[in-house]
């Protein structure tokens, strides 16, 4: 049997700054307990500190939060910069998610994303990288319930260890995010753990998934470790309606914002300057760079991916503000009831089974109108005939009685 794919979200999130804020978050708490309920398998949460957009400052807190209204989706932070944080104590609060949660939480990691936030906290952007593998290095084994003594020129840990054993066994999982660089998937080939390969449409990016993943074999084979496809994770935009027509026109609602904090801020042009309104939403469409149709239009983007890329464990839908709220929820119950299943088998089973039911029509048919038929003579015989219809006798090959004379 094919591997299961898995499904789940990746919220940054994405809020434009004339929303009201604490609605917004509240709108991601409410989003996290639909995929739930929609059965979606996982939910990464990010961290940003500046720019507007991205509101969330500790994901490890929304996690807390989410993990008290759901029931089996698993949270992640996605991603925790590491060079904010002092390990040790990032260990802490990711041990102490693991044993309230019971295992539902994971870890993804990054050098972070913005550099204004990197600015606030005195950080040297240069440096972001490298300090993010540093933290990387000690975090791993912390979460196993090690002991680490390490010094660097940003944190200094003397026989540093977790007073709690971890909930999970032998660790919680890990990931790391993964753009353009190779630093996300030299990262996961050292330490043989997941990639969250960040965005995964479009022809350039898919031409770097392919390299990217084979950077990380090439690094885990060199590192005597091991990486899992079924731990690579894509990144896909996506906003789905009944038809192509109704999606654009849903996507007007915020679309033109979520550009422009990509043009500004992330320095990521999507899109020429000077387009808007429809215009806009059509152009990005066709970009190839974000699923904006049907469910038909997102099962044939996933299957090509897995047919250029040679597999991978889980699609994550990037969480946007495109549309309002109602049209949002009916994208994810869109994808759930419709594209969730053709990647699971969730209908191999009822398929089979329809079909070995319509192919033994011949057989069980004449088998139904003999079993009714020995009942209509069973209760004639009993009882008589006047009370029958005519019309089901003969349905079921017996002689209607004759109409009674007047």
């Amino acid at each position: 049997m094919a591997q299961r794919l898995r499904f789940g979200g990746f919220i940054a999130p994405y809020h434009a700054p004339h929303d009201n804020p604490s609605l917004a978050l509240h709108r991601d708490l409410d989003l996290v307990t639909l995929m739930d309920r929609l059965g979606f398998d996982e939910a990464w949460i990010g961290e940003h500190h500046s720019a507007a957009f991205e509101m969330i400052g500790s994901p490890e807190m929304f996690i807390a939060t989410a993990a008290e209204r759901t029931r089996s989706i698993r949270l992640g932070t996605g991603v925790v910069s590491l060079p904010y944080h002092n390990p040790l104590m990032l260990a802490e609060r990711i041990n102490y998610l693991d044993h309230i949660t019971r295992g539902r939480v994971m870890v993804g990691v990054g050098p972070g994303a913005l550099a204004s936030d990197a600015l606030m906290m005195g950080i040297p952007i240069a440096e972001q990288r490298s300090r993010m593998d540093e933290g990387l290095e000690v975090l791993i084994p912390l979460l196993r319930g090690e002991t680490v003594t390490r010094k660097t020129a940003w944190f200094d840990l003397h026989q540093a260890r977790l007073q709690m054993n971890p909930w999970s066994q032998p660790s919680v999982e890990f990931a790391v995010a993964s753009l353009t660089s190779p630093t996300g998937a030299t990262a996961a080939g050292r330490h043989g753990i997941g990639l969250l390969s960040l965005q995964a449409l479009g022809g350039t990016a898919m031409k770097s998934l392919a390299k990217n993943w084979a950077v990380a074999e090439q690094i885990a084979a060199e590192s005597g470790q091991a990486v899992d496809r079924s731990k690579w994770r894509l990144v896909l935009q996506v906003h789905l309606a009944s038809t192509r027509e109704q999606a654009l026109r849903d996507c007007r609602f915020g679309l033109d914002s979520w550009i422009d904090y990509f043009r500004r801020v992330a320095h990521l042009p999507v899109l020429p300057e000077g387009l808007a309104g429809d215009d806009l939403v059509q152009a990005f469409a066709e970009t190839g760079g974000a699923i904006i149709g049907t469910p038909d239009d997102a099962i044939a983007a996933i299957q090509q991916l897995q047919d250029e890329t040679g597999g991978f464990g889980c699609v994550l839908l990037l969480g946007h503000d495109w549309a309002d709220s109602e049209a949002t929820a009916r994208s994810y119950e869109l994808f759930a009831r419709y594209v969730i299943p053709r990647f699971q088998g969730l209908n191999v089973n009822r398929q089979a089974s329809l079909e070995w039911v319509m192919e033994n029509r011949h057989v069980l048919s004449p088998q139904i109108r003999a079993a009714m038929a020995n009942r209509f003579s069973e209760f004639a015989a009993q009882h008589g005939t006047e009370n029958l219809d005519p019309e089901l006798m003969g349905a079921v090959g017996l002689t209607p009685p004759p109409p009674e004379k007047s």
